[in-house]
């Protein structure tokens, strides 16, 4: 009982004599790890626009983090009026040994094939990613639900990434009547492409005849877009030839069924069997 009196003694001495450095160092600490953390994301960012491989971008921000949060703990520890010397060499030490361990083995660990406010398809799972973390992916879905992914999950299965790259192509496919103004047809669709703003101009919009069926001459629309305008486009361009279609008098065809009546006395002329089942 009497040394752990003689303890607290001794622990409500030192905070009375350095109690104000140690809030000071701590508060350092937070503020530092916060915008560490933010630094690390822009500089995440940054070099995302530069650097393709994705691999050697997690390196150099692993690599920084480290280093930062290294002049943090520096910081920190000037603050809290603790020996600055031992603790900049066990820092320097680790600073050294944590760089070399993240510059040899982060190339050769596994690498998710998306990053945060990409819109994936992992399964049967459509959305966009939310959050990474060590164990699984978090996915915010059309619909507004949020679906948590195990990574060995996403290592396992097939991962569609539609902002992988920096364009996507559109596709429109639909069928005129055979009495239609096909070149017409054509023509729409095409100056419909090339007059939004949103179109790249290479490759260059174009419109093909895909194929002449039963029921009608079907045509295909061809175009590439920012990724981040996919859908509203593909919605837009949909509206407007279906609008400019109906002012300029061309029919989209629809599937069509011939239905022939007999009279009475036109009943075809079948076998027995037949015609009984005919009456």
């Amino acid at each position: 009982m009497v040394n752990q009196l003689e303890k607290l003694r001794q622990v409500g001495e030192l905070m009375m004599a350095h109690g104000l450095e140690l809030i000071q160092g701590l508060l350092v600490v937070i503020i530092g790890l916060m915008t560490v953390r933010w630094l690390v994301g822009a500089l995440r960012k940054f070099l995302g626009r530069f650097i393709p491989n994705r691999k050697w971008t997690a390196t150099f921000t692993s690599v920084a983090a480290v280093v930062l949060v290294v002049v943090v703990v520096v910081a920190a520890s000037v603050q809290a009026g603790l020996p600055i010397r031992p603790i900049l060499r066990v820092l320097v030490v680790g600073v050294l040994v944590a760089t070399g361990a993240i510059v040899l083995c982060r190339p050769l660990l596994p690498d998710l094939p998306f990053r945060v406010g990409n819109t994936i398809k992992v399964g049967d799972v459509l959305g966009k990613v939310d959050g990474i973390t060590f164990l699984n992916t978090r996915i915010r879905t059309f619909d507004g639900k949020t679906i948590f992914i195990p990574n060995q999950k996403v290592f396992d299965n097939i991962v569609s990434n539609y902002h992988f790259t920096p364009t996507r192509r559109i596709k429109i496919n639909l069928g005129i009547r055979y009495d239609s103004d096909l070149i017409r047809a054509k023509q729409i669709m095409e100056e419909l492409m090339i007059e939004d703003p949103r179109v790249e101009l290479t490759p260059r919009a174009v419109v093909y005849v895909l194929s002449l069926t039963k029921d009608c001459v079907q045509l295909g629309a061809r175009c590439w877009v920012p990724n981040l305008k996919y859908w509203v486009t593909k919605c837009d361009l949909l509206e407007k030839i279906k609008l400019t279609f109906d002012r300029e008098g061309i029919r989209i065809a629809h599937a069509q069924f011939d239905i022939y009546h007999h009279g009475e006395g036109d009943a075809p002329d079948l076998g027995s069997s037949e015609a009984e089942e005919w009456s």
